[in-house]
């Protein structure tokens, strides 16, 4: 097994030994907690399809 790469937390410095470059674990979690939001429900105005298309003239000539 590979040993883990060691590398400086890109957020507060500290060294961490981790598989992926990123923020250490503390890092992580703080920021988890300052931007968590919670779900909410949306309301959107029912869709009507725009009207701004004039039929041509072949589509208007009686037979």
């Amino acid at each position: 097994m590979e040993a883990l790469p060691e590398f400086a937390c890109p957020r507060c410095s500290r060294t961490v030994t981790a598989r992926f470059y990123g923020p250490c674990d503390d890092c992580r979690a703080e920021l988890r907690a300052t931007f968590v939001r919670e779900a909410e429900v949306i309301e959107l105005a029912e869709y009507e399809p725009k009207m701004n298309v004039t039929p041509n003239a072949v589509a208007l000539k009686d037979d």
